[in-house]
């Protein structure tokens, strides 16, 4: 569905926001108040006031939100939850203000202690009718929470000598957010029974804010960035209202400001490269693809700080929610396959449990808030939106996961209201998210998800003891999500943990040994500050936290719904670096297998060739087709056919043309089309494994799956392999069979240029990988590129071509042919006459890696 502002994330752009945030700190260093407009306040206290009564409202509900029946299981749980909070305070031991809950080495612990303090004060401010199992004397619980709050700060906050141990985040945005949060709710109580205890914890807050620049925000701190700079500049904002110093509120909400610009690569603000890009990629951490984890908590943090300041008069009104609408619908709807959240953009979150569904319900409530915030169409287009994640998935979307009682109310008024279930995002379509080397092929059925990694782009994260097997999610992993069915029971924490991580499917990878971090250096991370590693050095960042590769080609092309992306497979960093000896001699750092890969995305079928694949180093590689799960009971049935048309068999010898994989409890089938190469290897095992595999905080969970694995096998020295094969999703016998026939093509399969064509569709599709002219069919590239062309039935050809590098300045094409006519090309693409063709000249410089299109005809 198009939105009225279908190109959001460039609607307003990073100019334009950072003079909004610039009058704003011209505003705060003035010490001037909001201007005052009709209908919002007139002075900067009024404003405040305004500010703390939003606030309370969107976590403590309302009156009118309160009383509605939809509510009542969420308040219900916040009472319940306060509840256990005061027994565990009773049942406190020495060093505890909750029992279990030890203090003094423990910043995980103290940020827990705060916590449940938030929780325990937001039962008590929960308007609407009382609750028989509510506390009786709500003053006396108010003061105990106070009381808490005194001797936290007293005993383990308050004297930053002794804080600051541990993880920075618990620090300078953990605490501080449940610490601030509970003032604001708290606000009458404080002032009445410890007047001075709101201003000391905003200065031991701003003295912990380490990372900052004099207890303030630093916009050229790495650690300021981001999702990170929405959690901390919004507790300082509500720390400025609560303080009445519209000076720290005005300088906040500037440095916020600040993220919702569109990110640009070449000229970034402060050298920041964490945010949303212009093709809807979101990165934190500098080079992390996670949309579904940092990207969604940014999404949660801004509109929050829309509700928020709704009414004071801060922002212009429309100038943060179109460009959120413009996140939702080309950031956040095409990775969202019906209700889950795809795994691409997890970071290390994808080992954590319930992910997926419920990352989503995140997302629908700022969806609904940020709806009733627009109007007309656009509002229509997110409500509409929200009905369909709520109609198809499977897990449905529980509100009372919801942070806000309002959001509930909300929720259920437009659930209620008559009105089509639309996505965002076409059924057909395609994402090239080049930002953040992802793209996103989607089609009636299925959803194909690929992640890659480059230069640019981590190959993986790993940190805190989470992810602990990371090595091979950026190397062309792909997650291939079927309609109808229960994406828990093929992906998530299951998926990883019964997948062996060199088997991942779409992966390339030695067969070898490798530990985990916690059992190569005995803690959570590479420990040696005479070399730079520490917890949360740049060194720990770049070498073992999150790696980039060392490759520049990854990426690719889009042309309208179908595309193409290219990989050159490269080893991380730390291996780099450590060849290169500038690593310490106890550092270890694995070798990467070594292939060049591609993959081709029509309707039916997904292409894929790899070529000069080999595990390097005299070992062996494997190279995965697709591994899947299922129940371990599940009546999965694998079948095929022989290049001669007879049956298939596993305990044959001959090689399949075609496979195709079934588990009939899901309705769910997958075919695979062999076009070239070796014998593929098929296994079918039930394995038992835990889930701490992949996480130290994880349960000690068995997980019993069936595993199909669809695999290469090269044993080591053996030569450079190549292999081109189709995943073809929801794929019949019949339909399998048919592929003897067509209508696939491999042009060229080499190392240097990969190209197929689609008789069917008129597609031709290439990635070149080196320098040089290659020549495709018609096409001739020069260079590094990747190209598509399709021929339409009238005649006319669309071409479009990307530069996967994003180094260089111009990429050239030439169809081979009759000459022929422009008749649209983008900006930047030029067309000319040459004997024997049509050459187009693109210039690329500073694209990263977007795709430009041309349509010619023939004919004068």
């Amino acid at each position: 569905m198009d939105l009225s502002r279908r190109s959001a994330l460039s609607v307003i752009p990073a100019a334009a926001l950072w003079a909004v945030s610039q009058g704003l700190r011209a505003e705060a260093s003035s010490r001037q108040g909001p201007s005052a407009a009709p209908g919002v306040p007139a002075s900067p206290d009024e404003a405040a006031a305004v500010l703390l009564r939003n606030t309370v409202a969107m976590f403590a509900g309302t009156a009118g939100s309160n009383t509605r029946p939809e509510v009542a299981p969420k308040l219900a749980s916040l009472r319940a939850t306060a509840d256990a909070r005061l027994a565990a305070m009773d049942g406190a031991g020495t060093d505890e203000l909750f029992a279990g809950v030890p203090l003094g080495t423990s910043d995980a612990h103290l940020s827990t202690s705060y916590q449940y303090l938030y929780e325990t004060a937001l039962a008590t401010c929960l308007p609407g009718p009382e609750d028989a199992s509510a506390p009786r004397d709500t003053t006396a619980v108010r003061r105990r929470v106070v009381d808490g709050l005194v001797r936290l700060h007293d005993g383990w906050f308050g004297d930053q000598a002794k804080g600051y141990y541990g993880n920075w985040f618990h620090w300078e945005i953990g605490i501080p957010s449940y610490v601030t949060k509970t003032l604001v709710l708290l606000r009458d109580e404080v002032a009445a029974y410890r007047p001075d205890l709101t201003a000391a914890y905003i200065a031991s807050m701003d003295a912990y804010l380490r990372n900052g620049k004099d207890g303030d925000v630093d916009l050229d701190s790495r650690f300021h960035t981001g999702a990170n700079l929405a959690d901390i500049t919004t507790n300082r904002i509500l720390q400025g209202a609560l303080l009445g110093d519209d000076t720290r509120v005005t300088k906040a909400l500037a440095d916020q400001l600040t993220v919702f610009a569109t990110v640009d690569p070449y000229r970034p603000q402060h050298g920041v490269t964490d945010g949303f890009y212009a093709d809807g990629s979101f990165v934190q951490h500098a080079s992390v693809a996670y949309t579904g984890s940092y990207g969604k908590g940014l999404l949660t943090r801004i509109v929050q700080t829309v509700k928020i300041l709704d009414g004071t008069g801060h922002v212009p009104d429309g100038t943060l929610t179109s460009v959120v609408q413009g996140w939702v619908a080309d950031g956040f709807a095409p990775l969202i396959h019906e209700g889950w959240m795809m795994e691409a953009v997890k970071g290390r979150a994808v080992s954590r449990p319930g992910t997926g569904y419920a990352d989503v319900t995140a997302v629908v409530e700022a969806v609904v808030d940020l709806s009733s915030h627009m109007s007309g169409s656009d509002a229509e287009a997110l409500e509409s939106y929200v009905r369909h994640v709520r109609q198809t998935s499977k897990a449905g979307v529980d509100p009372t996961s919801f942070v806000s009682p309002v959001s509930i109310a909300r929720y259920a008024d437009i659930l209620n209201t008559p009105g089509p279930a639309r996505d965002l995002a076409a059924a057909s379509s395609h994402a090239a998210f080049n930002a953040m080397d992802r793209t996103v092929h989607r089609r009636p059925g299925y959803s194909f998800a690929l992640a890659r990694s480059s230069t640019r782009v981590s190959m993986y994260e790993y940190m805190s003891g989470e992810n602990l097997m990371p090595w091979f999610q950026g190397t062309g992993a792909h997650y291939l999500y079927l309609s109808g069915a229960d994406q828990r029971e093929a992906f998530g924490i299951d998926y990883f943990t019964a997948v062996p991580p060199h088997r991942l499917a779409g992966v390339t990878a030695p067969v070898e040994t490798r530990r985990t971090i916690p059992e190569l250096y005995g803690t959570l991370w590479y420990d040696n500050p005479e070399r730079g590693f520490t917890s949360s050095s740049e060194s720990q960042n770049a070498y073992v936290y999150f790696p980039r590769a060392t490759h520049p080609f990854s990426g690719g092309v889009r042309l309208g719904a179908y595309g193409a992306a290219g990989l050159v497979q490269s080893d991380d960093a730390a291996y780099a670096a450590q060849q290169a000896g500038a690593l310490p001699d106890d550092f270890v750092a694995y070798r990467a297998a070594a292939a060049t890969k591609s993959w081709f995305m029509f309707d039916d079928e997904i292409l894929v060739l790899a070529s000069g694949v080999t595990g390097l180093a005299g070992r062996a590689v494997t190279t995965t087709v697709d591994s899947r799960i299922a129940g371990p009971s599940a009546p999965v049935t694998l079948t095929g056919g022989l290049r001669d048309g007879s049956p298939w068999r596993r305990t044959g010898s001959a090689s399949p043309a075609w496979l195709r994989y079934a588990d009939d409890s899901n309705r769910t089938a997958v075919g695979y089309v062999f076009l070239s190469g070796p014998p593929p290897v098929v296994t079918l095992d039930t394995v038992t494994r835990s889930r701490r595999l992949v996480r130290l905080a994880n349960a000690d969970t068995a997980v019993t799956k069936q595993v199909f694995t669809l695999s290469y096998e090269q044993s080591a020295r053996e030569r450079p392999a190549s292999m081109a094969y189709a995943l073809v999703p929801n794929a019949s016998a019949q339909q399998l069979a048919s592929y003897a026939h067509g209508p696939l093509s491999v042009l060229s399969h080499t190392v240097r240029l990969h190209a197929a064509a689609h008789t069917h569709l008129g597609i031709t599709a290439a990635n070149a990988f080196t320098p040089g002219t290659h020549r495709a069919g018609r096409l001739s590239i020069d260079g590094p590129a990747s190209v598509l062309l399709r021929r339409s039935a009238s005649g006319t050809y669309t071409v479009a071509v990307s530069d996967p590098t994003t180094a260089r300045r111009t990429v050239s094409v030439t169809l081979h042919g009759r000459p022929l006519r422009p008749v649209a090309a983008d900006a930047g693409v030029r067309v000319r006459p040459v004997p024997g063709g049509t050459r187009l000249d693109v210039t690329t410089h500073q694209a990263y890696g977007r795709s430009f299109t041309a349509t010619l005809a023939e004919g004068s």
